[in-house]
């Protein structure tokens, strides 16, 4: 059984399309004339892939997983529980479900399925679905996961939404500065100029930004902008990232920030891949794989290496110098006590706790900085323009 993505037309004349699991393109023809559906177009093979979905957010995905999940719960195997939850999405999201539900019907795994797709299912994901259907565990794997992905998602977006009011502020102050530059203070210079008016150094000060951003502002704007797509093309190169990685991991500003973060996204990878018993080689594999800074997935990779040949993760994460004191910590007593996946979990929870508190912080900071530098900025002008003209009253009064 395959997944094909159709046009057709109903009773009426109205245009329809959507996802219909056929085994080949006259089945699927059929099989929407059996609905009274007039079969359009009928697309397979490569075709269907390209109109499913190539990457998924971080809620789709968790409602998706959570959904399986559920149904894997109920009872449902695992090819039912597909084509049930893809009854309820999206043209493309129901056709990659569809398509993940062919390949188990052709008797391949599901975490096999979910490789051919490893923009939408990273490799974290599918180590844990590899090792549920392993040990026969495929709900709960599915269910830690769900849990797992709509935690990320919410930090992310609680980042996102509170980095977002400050963003908009400095945009619109920045844009209302530009057009009194442009327009405004020009007009009221003039006026000084025709005067032949003495001009403070602050008046003189803002005429000549004036000028300039009259003058070059679209070109600086442009080299701006051609400089920010040079620079993110030079980012792309491996060995380039590899070392801005590093600075931002070791050099003083940055070094708690970054740590702490990708602490975070590791612990709590590796927590659900070790509590779905994932092997603890595999599952540092995996958990590599999804930290952000490749510095610091270098050295996880080390510490792997390390892991492989014999030694205790406590003393490999200790030697990579790139985690918290309180994780390494968490991971000496996890070991200890034979529960190194609910230490982990506890770890990162408290790293991402402090680092909640941090962005919190930040933010907070932000907003009050952003309206006292425009504040200033706009407070500047009017100084600049209203000095001048409380000279020439003066003389005036002379």
């Amino acid at each position: 059984m395959a997944a094909f993505r159709y046009r057709a037309m109903d009773a009426g004349g109205r245009p329809q399309g959507g996802v219909i699991e056929a085994a080949s393109p006259a089945s699927a023809r059929t099989a929407l004339r059996a609905q009274g559906l007039l079969p359009v177009d009928v697309e397979e093979g490569s075709a269907a892939r390209r109109a499913t979905v190539s990457r998924l957010s971080g809620a789709k995905l968790a409602l998706v997983t959570r959904q399986v999940a559920t149904l894997l719960r109920s009872g449902l195997r695992i090819e039912e529980a597909l084509q049930t939850v893809a009854g309820g999405q999206p043209p493309k999201v129901a056709g990659l479900l569809l398509t993940l539900r062919g390949a188990v019907m052709e008797g391949r795994t599901l975490a096999a399925a979910l490789s051919d797709h490893p923009a939408v299912f990273g490799e974290f994901f599918r180590a844990s679905v590899r090792a549920g259907e392993a040990a026969g565990r495929l709900d709960q794997v599915m269910t830690q996961l769900a849990g797992f992905v709509e935690a990320r998602a919410r930090n992310r977006q609680t980042v996102q939404v509170a980095l977002l009011y400050p963003a908009l502020l400095a945009m619109v102050s920045l844009g209302i500065i530009t057009l009194l530059m442009v327009f405004v203070v020009p007009d009221i210079v003039r006026v000084f100029q025709d005067r032949g008016a003495d001009l403070p150094l602050l008046t003189r000060a803002l005429i000549a930004v004036s000028a300039g951003v009259r003058v070059a502002g679209l070109p600086i704007l442009g080299v701006i902008l051609l400089a920010s797509l040079g620079l993110a093309r030079l980012m792309r190169r491996p060995a380039v990232r590899l070392r801005f990685d590093r600075i931002l991991a070791t050099a003083r500003p940055t070094r708690r920030l970054v740590q702490r973060m990708n602490a975070a996204q590791f612990g709590a990878t590796l927590a659900t891949l070790l509590v779905s018993r994932v092997p603890l080689v595999e599952a540092l594999d995996a958990a590599a794989g999804v930290t952000p800074n490749r510095h610091i997935r270098a050295r996880v990779a080390e510490a792997t290496a390390k892991v492989r040949q014999g030694a205790t993760l406590q003393r490999a994460m200790a030697e990579a110098r790139v985690f918290p004191a309180m994780m390494v910590a968490m991971v000496a007593s996890g070991e200890a006590s034979g529960d190194l996946g609910s230490a982990l979990s506890h770890a990162a929870e408290d790293v991402q706790h402090d680092l909640d508190a941090w962005v919190k912080a930040v933010v907070a900071l932000v907003e009050p900085a952003i309206l006292l530098v425009m504040g200033g900025l706009v407070m500047a002008m009017v100084m600049a323009i209203l000095m001048p003209i409380i000279s020439l009253n003066g003389l005036v009064d002379q």
